[in-house]
């Protein structure tokens, strides 16, 4: 397989301007880029697949360019439902920031090919609005545009001038690139066709006798129909602050058997004769979750690092069976983050504590589960007369109970 061959086969290539003149170019080395616009302080993993792109690219022996959109953050991609809440310059840039770091993780900037992460700011913010309707407006036919299936989504309900322009914004990324860089291929997800085949032909135009490209590939969806890259309810996100190792580890390994494949496909760098092994594993062995497991160490350590996947997989083990007295305060509240939490005073007998924080409905109820015994920080505790205090309390400052295999507690001091 060539390189187009082999994202065809991952379920990497939706839509191509010149399928086979790409395929001809892309055998000598060549500059693509990819866009993030900075909503949020942090990615998450719902852009991991054009990252990761990014790196297959430049894997294959051709340069990326990240570009963080500091100057289209601040209009916002048009959505099929409402106008975006504008940021103000400050907090794009910050964020713009922060996610060029992240950007940093995934790319090499060492290598020949080194990768490059821009800011879009540095450019779009220098064009006056006389130069960016008479040199660059006037490439763009209002019929075309409102032909696009976003705008075209939104011209009932109402779209402002704003997010009208922010197609042109992106092509100027592109030819300003397409100038800097010798940038002949923009990428991106399939929701970003329109876009690049407005930089394909902003460049047509400006540029004689230029040949770019544009490719897209398709957005992840799970099969259940339910949005992909969230965990109860909440992004899971690349900055380790907002999403634990632990956290992102898990919400790999709790991958559908349906959707596995899939992922493995889109976001590892497994070989195909690994991928389909995994495949085979998972119709052999479901319960072994090998396919899961495979993804969410790779993934985790490309995020997190090593030391990130230890303490993930330190954390899992012990919620499934281990000894919580191996991991330390910080472990612990992360290992716990979602468990219920209650409050509750020095001294107070375990039997109350047990009532107060909802893991018994009555003190009756706590004596009857006592006779078992019931993990106190790890210790099986069958005395209802034993108490809780500060001395025994992980940090000075917590203690956790243990009913059953799986159901964990938190009670905090006050």
């Amino acid at each position: 397989m060539n390189f187009i061959e082999e994202l065809q086969w991952r379920g990497l290539v939706k839509d191509v301007t010149d399928l086979e003149g790409l395929k001809e170019r892309l055998k000598n080395p060549a500059t693509c880029y990819c866009g993030f616009d900075p909503t949020a302080d942090s990615l998450h993993v719902g852009h991991l697949q054009q990252i990761l792109l990014l790196r297959r690219y430049q894997k294959a022996g051709h340069k990326p360019i990240a570009l963080c959109g500091g100057a289209t953050g601040m209009i916002g991609d048009p959505r099929p439902t409402t106008e975006r809440k504008l940021l103000t310059l400050e907090e794009v840039q910050y964020n713009a920031e922060c996610i060029k770091k992240q950007l940093s993780w995934f790319l090499d900037f060492n290598a020949e090919n080194a990768a490059v992460v821009e800011n879009n700011y540095n450019w779009i913010s220098k064009i006056n609005v006389i130069e960016f309707l008479r040199d660059y407006g006037k490439h763009f036919n209002v019929s075309y545009m409102i032909n696009k299936d976003v705008v075209a989504s939104r011209l009932e309900k109402g779209i402002s001038f704003t997010e009208f322009t922010y197609t042109i914004l992106q092509a100027l990324d592109w030819l300003h690139l397409y100038e800097t860089y010798g940038c002949e291929l923009q990428i991106g997800g399939s929701d970003q066709w329109g876009n690049l085949t407005s930089g394909c032909e902003l460049i047509r135009k400006m540029k004689e006798n230029s040949k770019v490209f544009g490719i897209t590939s398709p957005l992840i969806t799970k099969s259940d129909g339910s949005k992909f890259g969230k965990s109860e309810g909440k992004n899971v996100w690349l900055d380790p602050e907002r999403t634990s190792a632990y956290e992102f580890y898990q919400f790999w390994l709790n991958t559908p058997d349906a959707d596995i494949v899939d992922y493995l496909k889109r976001l590892s760098f497994k070989t195909k004769e690994e991928i389909e092994a995994l495949e085979q594993s998972l119709k052999d062995a479901p319960h072994l979750r090998e396919a899961q497991k495979a993804l969410a160490e790779e993934l985790t350590i490309l995020v997190h690092g090593e030391d990130g996947l230890e303490t993930a997989k330190k954390i899992t083990s012990v919620l499934f069976g281990g000894d919580i007295r191996t991991l330390n305060p910080k472990e612990i509240k992360i290992a716990l983050a979602d468990a219920k939490t209650e409050t509750i005073a020095e001294g107070t007998l375990l039997i109350d504590a047990m009532v107060a924080g909802g893991i018994a409905s009555s003190k009756r109820e706590a004596r009857d589960l006592l006779k078992n015994g019931v993990l106190v920080n790890g210790e099986r505790i069958t005395d209802g007369n034993y108490e809780l205090n500060r001395e025994m309390a992980f940090d000075h400052s917590f203690v956790t109970i243990r009913k059953g295999k799986k159901n964990y507690f938190v009670l905090s001091f006050e």
